[in-house]
């Protein structure tokens, strides 16, 4: 089975930017669908973005509030998706996560998709300062 390792986050100030790296182990990443899902303190986890299995269709969604500053891309040889953050706003703080289905070749439709993926890992903390 995947597992999953971010790292990339830190702090930065508004408008800037941060390249969140998802690694994996135990598997090909390619294979499955990818979510990177958030959680700010005190409220609950939102779907940022969500990208169908390479070997499917391919569709990546994401989240209104950060489609036009967020990319989602994946490095076959290093066997890693990224989350690409630019323009970053204080409202953008938050533990990023990034998920991965269990089922090689899954299509997603929307951003939502974190919910029904149970292989996750450990997260890394966004800060955007104002």
């Amino acid at each position: 089975q995947v597992q999953l390792v971010e790292s990339g986050g830190g702090l930065v100030q508004t408008g800037g930017s941060l390249r969140l790296s998802c690694a994996a182990s135990g598997s090909t990443l390619d294979l499955y669908a990818i979510a990177w899902f958030r959680q700010a303190p005190g409220k609950e986890r939102e779907g940022v973005s969500c990208t169908s299995s390479a070997i499917s269709d391919g569709n990546t969604y994401y989240a209104d509030f950060v489609r036009g500053r967020f990319t989602i891309s994946r490095d076959s040889a290093k066997n890693t998706v990224y989350l690409q953050m630019n323009s970053l706003k204080p409202e953008d703080t938050a533990v990023y996560y990034c998920a991965a289905s269990t089922e090689p070749g899954t299509t997603v439709r929307g951003t939502e998709c974190y919910r029904f993926f149970e292989v996750r890992g450990q997260g890394t903390l966004v800060t955007v300062s104002s």
